[in-house]
């Protein structure tokens, strides 16, 4: 039975078939006979129905409908083959409407003349054509229905004269995708080789993810995105089919420490900037948290009162301080409000993404700078601090801070008391805190002063040692020689320790008995050890005076006996200076000889390097000046002739009777003047 039903079926469609195609070639040839007197009115109405069509953009009434006719028959001999049968499938109601057409139309009636169909009837059937056919020469989004799926293709009903194909590569992002599905196409080619339509999703995909980013993007609109992966800077995001740009700095109000918790997540984003000349998209989601805490910041900041105590999470640790997250509203926390006692980095303390309760401190007048403090929630350490402890105490603590004027001993949590520096040793010559102390250290120390208003103490090491002076002058009495340590230079002398807290100062006039000093480091190096020997001190100043030359004898004394005033001594001219020259008669002593000390005996004048007999005519010790002459030598032994010719002829009484010897001898008395 189920066979010959079949049989009927078939032969029907054929018959029908054939019908249209009859009623189809008469149309036409009614439609060209004009002239003829009898087919006037089916002009007419041919006319009239070409200008409908054309109005509407579609092809003239009679090849519409012989294409119509011709797919009609083409699917129902499909749908009727046995062995290539597909399942059913769904019909959309305008498609109905004109099956129910088509079924209903009186075929017999168009054969036998075209001018006996109604018009209102040929209106509809043109109209319900082209509202449901596409026009595959568009270039428009279409939207499509998935009819059915292959191994590599999806074949798609888009209401054309056929279906149309796509790749199963470019459903990719789907891997859900079923018969019945709809998808956004746009018409690539409309026939291939094999007069197939080719179909493109991505194509359509494409376009319409433009046009929703430009309209997100325009009306500030929160769409949905896929986090692909990362990239320099930030994420690469899938919107809408377009990669977008994450920017780091816009994924969390809140630094990321790991980027790598967001990939493969979908997430809210805004479109917050579009290139579109180089198709660039940037997104955010830090915008949307931004827009819920700007509600909570206002309601926040406007209950603040100082003293006020919140939960509040680490958001920031900076060297300075860390900054807490209120709940929209930040506040720090600066370093000195963190604990009450010294830390060197707020990490020690706190770390990111804590929960604490902080209290407010301060804020400014619009509220937009929060101090926060932590420490404020314990109790002031100096509050807690015995009653019974006292100055004079000894107290034992640990060095927490170091500074060039002292160190900072912290005796209990919170509670610390300042060593200057003049309290950590007797001695009297300032160094640096940092000679004694270095910081861990763990140290006794005596209570000087506490002040427990100002919370200040103030404590010394040194007394905890007797002090050297105490008996300074039964220790280092005067004109005692001693050994010390070379510490300290000035312009005017060096320090010298004579043992912890006992230092001395030996001046440069009393470092060397021959040299002329210019600056102590001249003759001596930190760190020395030299002689030394107490000249005087000041028990009340603390002062003590030293002397270095003196712990040996004066080679002076020696020289004052050795180079007496006219003795005569044979030395080398050294160099010739203004006004005269130098000699050098060992390595202390140095004269000097006036230029006209160093004529010769025949009238010509000393060189450099020349040596010759000098003789001392001036010695003084205590300033250490030498002058010596060359010239005297000979002066002298003029003088001396002089002299004995002058007695002698005293003696002899003998008359001088010649003019010549009265005028040797006047010669003789007038140079002796001269000189």
């Amino acid at each position: 039975m189920a066979e010959k039903k079949t049989t009927s079926t078939e032969k029907k469609t054929t018959e029908k078939v054939e019908e249209t195609k009859k009623a189809a070639t008469k149309k036409t040839a009614a439609a060209k006979k004009t002239t003829t007197t009898k087919k006037t009115t089916t002009a007419k109405k041919t006319t009239a129905a070409k200008k409908t069509t054309a109005a509407k953009k579609t092809t003239a009434p009679k090849k519409t409908a012989e294409k119509v006719a011709e797919t009609k028959t083409e699917v129902a001999v499909e749908d009727i083959t046995p062995t290539e049968a597909p399942k059913p499938k769904a019909k959309v109601k305008e498609k109905a409407e004109v099956d129910e057409f088509l079924d209903n139309f009186n075929w017999h009636n168009y054969q036998e003349g075209i001018d006996e169909i109604e018009d209102d009837k040929l209106r509809e059937f043109e109209a319900l054509v082209a509202e449901n056919f596409v026009d595959t020469s568009d270039e428009d989004v279409l939207e499509g229905v998935i009819v059915h799926l292959t191994d590599r293709e999806a074949i798609i009903d888009i209401n054309a004269k056929s279906e149309g194909v796509i790749s199963l590569n470019e459903f990719r992002y789907n891997p859900n995708l079923k018969v019945g599905d709809k998808v956004e196409v746009i018409v690539n080619s409309r026939e291939d080789k094999t007069g197939q339509l080719i179909l493109s999703h991505r194509k359509a995909r494409v376009i319409k993810a433009w046009d929703r980013v430009n309209n997100a993007h325009d009306n500030g609109e929160i769409v949905n995105g896929f986090v692909k992966c990362r990239t320099k800077g930030g994420m690469i995001v899938d919107l809408f089919g377009i990669e977008a740009f994450l920017p780091g700095s816009q994924i969390d109000v809140k630094p990321i420490r790991d980027y790598d918790q967001y990939v493969n997540k979908t997430m809210e984003f805004k479109v917050v900037k579009i290139n579109h000349e180089f198709k660039n998209v940037v997104v955010s989601h830090k915008a949307l948290i931004e827009a819920d805490l700007e509600e909570q910041k206002k309601e926040i900041i406007g209950q603040l009162e100082k003293g006020q105590v919140l939960e509040g999470t680490v958001k920031n640790v900076t060297s300075y301080g860390v900054f807490i997250d209120l709940g929209g509203v930040d506040g720090l926390i600066h370093i000195t409000d963190l604990s009450w006692s010294r830390i060197n980095h707020p990490s020690e303390i706190l770390e990111l993404d804590q929960k604490l309760n902080v209290v407010i401190l301060d804020f400014d007048d619009d509220k937009s700078r929060i101090q926060l403090g932590l420490k404020q929630l314990n109790a002031h350490p100096w509050d807690r601090l015995s009653d019974e402890l006292k100055e004079g105490d000894k107290v034992k603590g640990k060095v927490v801070v170091i500074a060039d004027y002292g160190a900072f001993i912290e005796i209990e949590e919170g509670v610390e008391g300042l060593v200057h520096v003049s309290e950590m040793s007797w001695s009297t010559h300032l160094r640096s805190a940092q000679d004694f102390v270095n910081v861990g250290d763990e140290v006794n120390a005596v209570i000087l002063s506490l002040d427990r208003e100002t919370r200040k103490m103030s404590l010394g090491i040194k007394q905890l040692s007797a002090d050297p002076w105490t008996d300074i002058t039964s220790k280092y009495p005067v004109e005692s020689k001693h050994k010390g340590i070379v510490r300290n230079f000035t312009n005017f002398g060096v320090f010298i320790e004579l043992e912890e807290g006992v230092d001395g100062l030996v001046y440069i006039s009393d470092l060397s008995w021959t040299k002329k000093v210019k600056h102590p480091s001249e003759v001596l190096t930190l760190g020395d050890e030299i002689d030394v020997m107490v000249l005087e001190f000041d028990v009340e100043g603390r002062k003590l005076s030293l002397g270095h030359k003196q712990t040996r004898d004066n080679p002076w004394d020696k020289y004052a006996e050795e180079f007496a005033l006219d003795s005569v001594h044979k030395t080398a001219i050294t160099e010739i200076v203004d006004k005269g020259a130098t000699i050098e008669f060992n390595d202390d002593v140095i004269a000097f000889v006036p230029q006209r000390h160093m004529e010769k005996q025949d009238g010509s004048k000393l060189t450099k390097g020349e040596e010759a007999e000098f003789k001392i005519i001036e010695f003084n010790k205590e300033f250490k000046r030498v002058v010596a002459s060359h010239t005297s030598l000979f002066k002298e032994q003029e003088k001396q002739n002089y002299s004995r010719a002058a007695k002698k002829v005293k003696e002899s009484n003998s008359e001088i009777t010649t003019l010549g010897d009265l005028d040797a001898l006047s010669d003789l008395k007038k140079k002796m003047n001269d000189e």
